[in-house]
């Protein structure tokens, strides 16, 4: 595998991502001003949240010698396909553990196929096996029938303590320009680095796309291995999931589409389609008081 002679440059987003502010009658009329924070322009290939949390730990494994990446995911994984798309840059090896083993010999939709053509190896597993990677006594032998021993362990959704750094950033860019930040969250990394980023007086609110009500604990729990214990003023709305990861009901599309077309920027449906519908039903329901500025942070493209 080739490898580019200056890796460092590779590493290094272009922020500060710019900020855009959106005429929308159904947050003006409610007196909320609302910006989109277009982080996914951060990197030409691996936007928003995907690069700020991956960086940090791309450079933790070159630094450590490593050559190959090994990390965990779904079948429509973002954080996959940043994965191999980042291997595939820096000329490193990535290995990918991907949750369901009735996957395997079928063939892959476009979010795996996209991995493959980056150099990622694929692995399937069934869902009870891939539970094991939170096991730190399974997780080895996780990782050698993956071929993946000694490779360098990227956490599903990147989201790890070097991941919230890169993600602190993302709120410093925040600072003095919004009063409440807003960002779908998978694992809660990005939140809870965000969180920790945003001045005093400023709000992070995060949107699950998955159902389970799991997220609060896992953002403490990131937030104490990153900084000791919480930090920052941040919150979750938890009805917005719309059934599920990866579910896209008619009424979300339709959503989408009309968001889009308002606005004239593509609307991702996995993250950013239910994190713009949230903001939108808060508002109408006086969740935010007149006066706020209201910031989207947009995580991907579609």
């Amino acid at each position: 595998m080739n490898r580019p002679a200056n890796r460092d440059v590779l590493l290094q987003p272009r922020p500060p991502s710019p900020l855009q502010e959106v005429r929308d009658e159904r947050f003006e009329r409610h007196g909320v001003r609302l910006l989109l924070k277009r982080d996914d322009l951060v990197h030409p290939e691996l936007p928003g949240n995907k690069w700020r949390k991956l960086a940090p730990n791309l450079r933790a494994a070159l630094e450590a010698g490593h050559e190959r990446l090994v990390t965990f995911g779904g079948a429509y994984s973002n954080h996959l396909r940043a994965t191999a798309a980042a291997g595939r840059l820096l000329g490193i090896g990535t290995i990918g553990i991907v949750r369901g083993d009735e996957l395997a010999g079928r063939p892959l939709n476009d979010s795996l196929a996209r991995c493959a053509a980056d150099g990622m190896r694929l692995h399937f597993v069934s869902r009870s096996r891939y539970r094991s990677k939170a096991d730190p006594q399974a997780l080895p032998l996780l990782l050698e029938e993956a071929g993946a021993a000694g490779a360098y362990v990227v956490p599903e959704g990147g989201s790890n303590a070097l991941a919230l750094a890169g993600c602190a950033d993302l709120g410093r860019e925040l600072r003095g320009v919004t009063d409440v930040a807003a960002v779908a969250c998978g694992t809660g990394g990005t939140l809870a680095g965000l969180a920790a980023g945003l001045a005093a007086g400023q709000r992070a609110l995060g949107v699950p796309v998955l159902a389970g009500g799991f997220l609060s604990a896992e953002i403490r729990s990131l937030q104490t291995e990153a900084y000791g214990g919480p930090v920052g003023d941040w919150a979750l709305a938890e009805d917005f999931h719309h059934g599920g990861y990866a579910r896209v009901p008619a009424a979300l599309e339709v959503f989408a589409a009309d968001f889009a077309a308002r606005h004239g920027f593509p609307v991702e449906r996995i993250y950013v389609a239910k994190l713009l519908w949230a903001l939108t039903t808060l508002t109408g329901t006086g969740t935010f008081p007149p006066g706020t500025t209201l910031t989207a942070v947009i995580t991907g493209r579609p």
